[in-house]
């Protein structure tokens, strides 16, 4: 097995994306994990200090383009790897417990990429998936703000005798500041929801870094600005013609969400292990010397190990099931039977990471609250991504399959 050659990072970070370079090109999904754990291992160094000081990770974001990941789900006749969903989710859950923020930045690439399977034409797959595969990176325009629904648009794309225009103003942007082209949802001339992609670089787009959040710091899910902005005809997808017809792209998505808080639960129970271990003292009512004894202690930490173990196996059980069903024509059913897999795992990763960021301080004690050790990035992240949708949901999804027989909604939160 031939590994890429990663690029040093280096010092300091440009404003914009760098112009696209031919990645390494990732052969099997054994090479796929394999390059995730040689990234983690250098990823995870910095972690801590990005977080604290709100740093963007620019070069992470080159050296992650470089190794080739971004295009390990491209189907082999277009020429990638097309690796299997339980690989793309393990993927992510290695680079997010490295760091959960720089490993959720590639999220929106593999959504849009599993919708233009869905949906792209022949067309479409060749010259996107092209793109993918000759270091290009995609982005994307979420949600508005102050809407009444996630998913009312405002952002409009008209037609005009120079061609269509998008305006309007998105937020939950992760990725777009270090993307090249930007994806987003608008409503056409009839009214009708489509996906529009834009390049980063197109007259009247405006990239806003005005992400807040006390978690999830460095993804850069800010705003992104659109006025009377130029559109490719041949980059418009009509969402609105699909909303009937079975897909996995939302199943895809949510694997990917699944895997991110997973990620988050691996490293947060590492370091509660690695703080026990080292600094951690005997309660002084025990009467033992360490607190590695302390049967309390020892049964949590077997509590904690058991939930994860749980969690990560229906998520790769979620993936295998997605992989299945994608090896046959999607229908309603087969597509609803990956929906309700994936909610499940997302339950339980939910549940973990939130569990293990907050057990982290009970075992460590105090002294592991000190903001030198920082581990409160574990519990800020977790706390911040799972509410990417709520988990209450996904109990009323499964109840509702499995009393009533109902099919979930389809959309990416699904």
């Amino acid at each position: 097995m031939v590994s890429p050659v990663l690029p040093e990072l280096e010092e300091g970070s440009a404003r914009r994306p760098l112009p696209p370079r031919v990645p390494y090109l990732v052969r099997s999904d054994a090479e796929a994990l394999e390059i995730a754990d040689a990234l983690a291992a250098r990823f995870a160094a910095g972690a801590s200090q990005r977080d604290r000081e709100r740093r963007l990770p620019w070069d992470e974001v080159e050296a992650y383009t470089a190794s080739g990941l971004g295009g390990m789900t491209v189907p082999k006749e277009f020429g990638g790897a097309d690796v299997s969903h339980v690989t793309l989710a393990k993927v992510f859950e290695i680079l997010c417990a490295a760091d959960p923020a720089l490993g959720q930045i590639p999220q929106n690439q593999f959504g849009v990429l599993a919708l233009l399977r869905d949906v792209g034409s022949r067309e479409q797959k060749s010259r996107i998936y092209g793109d993918i595969l000759s270091g290009y990176r995609i982005g994307n325009a979420g949600p508005e703000r102050g809407q009444r629904a996630v998913d009312h648009s405002t952002t409009r794309i008209s037609h005009s005798p120079y061609g269509p225009r998008l305006t309007g103003r998105r937020f939950y942007s992760t990725g777009a500041i270090f993307a090249h082209w930007i994806p987003t949802r608008a409503v056409d001339d009839q009214g009708q929801a489509v996906q529009v992609w834009v390049r980063y670089d197109a007259p009247g787009v405006r990239v806003i870094d005005d992400w807040s959040s006390f978690g999830q710091r460095t993804t850069a899910s800010g705003s992104v600005e659109f006025v009377d902005v130029p559109v490719d005809r041949d980059l418009i997808f009509p969402v609105w013609s699909y909303v009937n017809k079975p897909g996995l792209a939302g199943p895809v998505s949510q694997l990917i969400q699944a895997a991110i808080d997973s990620g988050i639960a691996v490293a947060a129970i590492a370091d509660t292990l690695a703080f026990v271990r080292d600094h951690a003292r005997p309660w002084m009512d025990s009467g033992l010397q360490s607190a590695c004894e302390d049967p309390t202690i020892l049964h949590e930490i077997g509590d904690l190990h058991t939930e994860l173990h749980a969690a990560q196996a229906l998520l790769y059980e979620a993936g295998a099931i997605i992989d299945e069903v994608a090896r046959a024509p999607v229908t309603d059913a087969s597509s609803a039977r990956a929906s309700v897999a994936v909610a499940e795992a997302k339950i339980l990763t939910t549940e973990i990471a939130l569990q293990a960021t907050e057990k982290l301080f009970d075992l460590a004690g105090s002294a592991a609250t000190r903001a030198s050790h920082n581990l409160d990035r574990h519990w800020r992240n977790a706390r911040v991504h799972t509410l990417h949708d709520p988990v209450r949901w996904k109990y009323h999804l499964l109840g509702n399959y499995q009393l009533n027989g109902v099919f979930p909604n389809r959309h990416q939160w699904n």
